[in-house]
């Protein structure tokens, strides 16, 4: 049978409308190109669809099973449209993003508040793992995005900096050295520290910076996040040293925070492996995840400008 997908829509223009001329109506065109088309449907077919009785038309029992057939095969394109429309939305779909357990508490809740606001109905899935297992998830290809300390970029993947500044001080309230805006590695000096584990890149290089100053703390905690040195300040059990964003999400809680006159720079990486198959959902992901960086930097010198 010679059929075409035009067929099939002037019988269902006719069926809907109960007339040629409605059907007309519909499709946007005349009377007679209607009459002519149903006509020649009904002969490739070989069997009558309509009854015709005094200009008017009434479906045969062959007819209304056909258009029975054609409902179902209208409502399953209809799915397809609407499925379509909803990928182009994002109202569906899933979002992988694994990292160090510092962004999942720092930087991920407020991107996911964030991202959700604009496409509730993704699915957002966010691991937390220490290297070197994150390296090699993000190598295996089983994540969308990551967000790493570290400029060695794991195998198979690109990355760029999402987020940059210099580590900061975080004092329990009350204590004599806040009423400095800005604090020297000498300040340190007979301190009780909290500091991070000892294979902690940071806490390396703050041990190297300390050392090559000649000032020695009283060691009192070592523990290994920066939640826990925060809270281990907010305590009373002495100073520390921390990352930006752990101390922006502590800071009034029980402790304050201050620049440090060395600088340690602190640096996140925005990691996509490069085999993975592309979406844009990713690439709307990763403007969300600059746009809350950003915000995190304005919120970081707001807080330290006002101790300038």
């Amino acid at each position: 049978m010679d059929l075409s997908i035009r067929h099939i829509e002037v019988f269902r223009a006719v069926m809907t409308a109960g007339s040629v001329t409605g059907a007309a109506r519909l499709l946007f065109t005349s009377q007679p190109t209607v009459s002519r088309e149903l006509a020649r449907f009904e002969h490739l077919l070989g069997f009558r669809l309509f009854d015709r009785e005094g200009g008017r038309l009434s479906p045969t029992v062959q007819g209304l099973a056909l258009f029975d057939e054609v409902q179902r095969s209208y409502a399953g394109l209809e799915r397809i449209v609407g499925a379509a429309q909803a990928i182009r939305r994002f109202d569906q779909g899933q979002l992988a993003i694994t990292g160090l357990p510092v962004f999942a508490q720092t930087l991920l809740p407020a991107f996911c508040q964030a991202f959700i606001e604009r496409h509730p109905g993704v699915q957002l899935a966010i691991s937390a793992q220490e290297s070197p297992l994150l390296e090699e998830s993000l190598s295996g290809q089983r994540h969308d995005l990551g967000l790493s300390e570290t400029d060695l970029l794991p195998r198979g993947t690109r990355g760029s900096t999402l987020f940059a500044a210099d580590m900061v001080c975080v004092l329990p309230e009350g204590h004599e050295l806040l009423a400095k805006a800005e604090l020297a590695l000498a300040d340190f000096h007979g301190q009780p520290f909290i500091s991070l584990a000892g294979l902690d890149i940071y806490r390396q290089s703050l041990d190297a910076h300390f050392l090559a100053a000649g000032v020695e703390r009283r060691m009192v905690v070592e523990t290994s996040t920066a939640a826990s040195v925060c809270a281990m300040v907010r305590q009373g059990l002495g100073l520390a040293i921390v990352n930006p964003l752990s101390a922006l999400d502590e800071a009034g809680r029980g402790l304050q925070m201050r620049r440090l006159q060395t600088s340690i720079p602190f640096r996140v990486q925005l990691i996509r492996p490069e085999y993975r198959p592309s979406s844009v959902l990713v690439d709307t992901a990763t403007e969300v995840l600059h746009e809350q960086a950003q915000a995190r930097l304005r919120a970081l010198e707001a807080r330290l400008g006002r101790l300038d």
